[in-house]
């Protein structure tokens, strides 16, 4: 049998930038011990890619994402070049592990089609509304998928005594103040007073022109991932002193995750009927993972679902796939299959 060959595209221009280039040197060093032939290629930087591929693994996850000033060396047309290059000229499939904008939203995607390049994860479609959270929460609303009240904002038409006026209308404090289309907790403030507002929303702007201001739910912070057609064991995570955020999704040490999760069995089979709902409603492919918050009485909220999950050493598919007796070079393999069969 022809042995295959994968490009792993990793990097990209987001602020999630450092976290795809940890999680493309995990998935680059497991698909290799599940036996593929494997090409780890960072878009961003064009035709140019190093030619000792350790180069491209030099950045480490620091406790803030790159800032714009890091980020504005690196152009978008590269990756319209890098794509249309010689560079896929061999490759059988791609896994994209681009996390964020530019690389989860369908526009990657649209360029391989283009090129007739089969890859991991979800379509077009389904990644421009999986990154898009206010439409991703109306479509899970739509489908039955209860998800906390939510209003957008708009970069032009900011007014924060009147903001201020429908939060305590729609939800009152605590809420979440956030970017619409990225991912990580970029941006993302949790707002406990009107004070608050104003540098939230400013925060937020800096990377998104939509904002979303959500209701806050107290309760257990849960997730559930998905390979194929199954939900995976669910997860709880615990951060260790504030919210989930940037720091504490990749700082070691700095959350604890209990996997399986330890909550009433009816609360794991509803939230993955949820996960599985939310994930089939937008039209999701191969993995991805869906993250809820649930109440002390049992009430699920879904916050929004990742298309394409981290796959650090810290990331959560990677430990719920290995509760469920899946090692990470079997879980690649997998997403690989399931991206060849499409």
């Amino acid at each position: 049998m022809r042995e295959i060959k994968v490009a792993v595209l990793l990097g990209g221009t987001s602020p999630e930038r450092d976290v795809s280039i940890i999680s493309g040197k995990y998935v680059t060093q497991g698909l290799r011990e599940a036996g593929y032939i494997v090409k780890p290629i960072d878009p961003a930087l064009g035709i140019n890619q190093p030619e000792n591929e350790e180069e491209l693994f030099i950045s480490a996850i620091r406790e803030t994402p790159p800032t714009e000033e890091e980020l504005a060396r690196y152009s978008n047309k590269n990756v319209i070049e890098c794509i249309n290059s010689y560079l896929f000229d061999d490759i059988d499939v791609v896994f994209i592990i681009l996390h964020g904008k530019w690389g989860e939203d369908g526009t990657v995607q649209a360029l391989l089609d283009l090129r007739g390049i089969k890859y991991t994860g979800s379509g077009v479609l389904a990644s421009a509304i999986g990154i898009d959270k206010n439409m991703s929460k109306i479509v899970f609303k739509h489908h039955g998928v209860q998800t906390p009240d939510w209003f957008v904002i708009r970069k032009n038409k900011i007014d924060i005594k009147e903001i201020q006026r429908k939060i305590e209308k729609t939800f009152s404090y605590p809420c979440v103040v956030k970017p619409n289309d990225q991912g990580s907790t970029v941006g993302l403030t949790v707002v406990k007073c009107p004070e608050e507002v104003e540098p939230a929303i400013e925060l937020a702007f800096k990377y998104s022109d939509l904002i979303l201001v959500e209701d806050f739910i107290e309760g257990k912070e849960l997730t559930v991932g998905i390979l194929g057609n199954m939900a995976l064991p669910v997860i709880e995570i615990i951060p260790k002193g504030g919210i989930y955020d940037y720091y504490h999704k990749y700082t070691k040490g700095a959350t604890e995750y209990i996997v399986p999760a330890e909550i009433p069995e009816k609360w794991s089979t509803a939230l993955k009927e949820q996960a599985l709902i939310a994930f089939e409603s937008i039209g999701c492919k191969g993995f991805a993972r869906v993250d809820f918050r649930v109440k002390e009485n049992g009430e699920i909220y879904c916050l929004e679902i990742n298309t394409i999950p981290g796959m650090t050493g810290t990331s959560l598919v990677p430990k719920a796939a290995r509760a469920a007796g899946i090692e990470f070079p079997e879980l690649v393999d997998k997403i690989v299959k399931l991206a060849l069969e499409k």
